[in-house]
């Protein structure tokens, strides 16, 4: 039934272009007789332009999965305090992308840094090809600015991972032997009241044959939290085989690659200059403080194209 409806929006929104490039073509002629029409057409254009690019971009995303929720899994790397604020400064970032874009964002585990930032995040991203579109942010982020942490005025580079897996559905058949798993139960470290309780309801599963390692603490009681982690395991466990199966070699390299120089996808610069890099598209703006608040539109949108061109 999703699959339906989404095919019938797409031949809705076709009809639909269709039916505004014929009212544009007669806004343009209205435009050649009265020049006060010429505001109208701009702002017409424009609309159009912005409607058919998310259209494009859709398109784009016709992967078996690319329709699916999105897990994040965003750890820090080298630069200590700054790396763990850089991290923190990334939850954020998604945070707010899935606030303009209509996504339900619902955080799984937040481990917080012992100075600032954190240790690690995992959240998942609810709507229509949430895990499409943030298949591009995959890889290490690189942050260049000064510290606010260090010697005053000194420049410090942070780095952090970001990792995207589709949430799979209860049709997928992943096998998962007790026996190859390990489950440590720990304090919560958030601050009890309605959410959470502060006790031992934490869950850490090991997946010991892979050393895949995921928790949750956000739920109300310790088999929610056993819950939500086995569906996260079992997602991990999928996009592992999916890779093994797709013989994507260098994508796995890339996932093993040190979190630290030389292995980044994106750099934020804010000091000496202001500018944000993918560089696997080069695509750049610098306009880093709106990147930072979550417009990463462009970026999903140049690399989607990107990816739809290799060879």
């Amino acid at each position: 039934m999703q699959k339906r409806s989404r095919m019938e929006a797409d031949i809705e929104a076709d009809s639909r272009y269709a039916r505004e490039l014929e009212d544009l073509k007669a806004l343009v002629e209205l435009a050649e007789e009265d020049g006060d029409v010429a505001g109208e057409l701009a702002a017409e254009a424009e609309r159009l332009e912005q409607e058919t690019r998310h259209t494009e971009i859709r398109m784009l995303l016709s992967g078996e999965h690319d329709a699916s929720n999105a897990i994040v899994t965003i750890h820090p790397g080298a630069g200590g305090v700054d790396s763990q604020d850089w991290a923190d400064m990334l939850v954020r970032m998604y945070l707010r992308w899935g606030e303009r874009d209509g996504y339900k964002v619902k955080m799984l585990d937040y481990q917080p840094g012992d100075e600032a930032g954190i240790k690690s995040a995992t959240f998942i991203v609810e709507g229509e090809f949430a895990y499409g579109y943030l298949t591009s942010e995959s890889g290490v982020h690189r942050l260049v600015r000064i510290s606010p942490f260090g010697a005053i005025g000194k420049r410090q580079t942070s780095f952090a991972s970001v990792f995207v897996y589709p949430e799979l559905d209860d049709k997928i058949e992943i096998q998962i032997d007790e026996k190859d798993l390990r489950i440590d139960t720990y304090r919560s470290s958030g601050a009890g009241g309605q959410h959470v309780n502060v006790t031992d309801s934490a869950v850490r599963i090991t997946h010991l044959p892979t050393g895949i390692v995921v928790s949750c603490q956000n739920e109300r009681s310790q088999i929610r939290n056993r819950e939500v982690a086995r569906q996260v395991l079992r997602s991990r466990l999928y996009e592992l085989e999916l890779s093994k199966k797709r013989q994507e070699l260098q994508a796995v390299e890339d996932s093993k690659m040190d979190i630290n120089f030389g292995s980044q996808i994106r750099s934020y610069v804010l000091h000496p200059y202001r500018m944000v890099k993918d560089h696997r598209t080069k695509f750049e703006t610098s306009n880093a403080d709106r990147v930072l608040d979550g417009d990463i539109e462009d970026f999903i949108y140049q690399f989607l194209v990107f990816r739809g061109v290799r060879p």
